[in-house]
């Protein structure tokens, strides 16, 4: 008799364990009203077109993943003509890579804050990032923010220079509508 309950725990456990591991991941879409800001002593701006889409599950961080597009030709400095220049192949060579693309392979909590490790591709070089996070919830939408550094002589992002910084302090703020 024994034997025969602790085999049906032993199922109950396996089936509830089971279940969690097969539970859908909750997926949102990248909404208006996100922020991509760069800021150094100058250059400083903003991108303004921000697509993709997050599988995200505090339960299940495992599955969630982060799937971001920025449009480069989205960028505003606050001058046409250095928007422009930021544009030509020396700096984003937006003709030929009109998109920065970022692709996570792992989250993970640490604290209250989130560490988001993933592939930043720009200019067809990729670099593993760890960015981290902060997410607020607003009903079925969530707000992911942080900052954090991107060294854009990696990426061969222009030329090492006096007068434009290497690394860029990135200022960020996602917004998420669950679909």
């Amino acid at each position: 008799m024994k034997t025969k309950i602790s085999y049906l725990m032993f199922g109950s456990i396996l089936f509830a364990s089971a279940a969690m591991t097969f539970a859908p991941i909750d997926n949102f879409e990248v909404i208006e009203g996100h922020s991509i800001e760069f800021k150094s002593k100058d250059p400083s701006g903003s991108f303004k077109k921000l697509d993709g889409t997050i599988a995200f599950d505090d339960a299940n961080l495992a599955d969630s993943k982060f799937n971001l597009s920025i449009e480069v030709a989205s960028i505003n400095t606050g001058n046409g003509m250095m928007n422009k220049k930021a544009q030509i192949d020396e700096w984003f060579d937006e003709a030929k890579y009109p998109t920065i693309k970022f692709k996570s392979t792992k989250v993970e909590k640490v604290g209250s804050t989130y560490q988001i490790t993933g592939n930043i591709t720009m200019k067809g070089i990729t670099k593993e990032y760890v960015i981290p996070a902060m997410k607020s919830k607003e009903g079925k939408k969530l707000v992911f923010k942080g900052t954090f550094y991107v060294d854009r002589l990696e990426f061969k992002v222009g030329h090492k220079s006096d007068v434009v910084p290497a690394k860029m302090k990135i200022i960020y703020s996602i917004p998420a509508e669950q679909k």
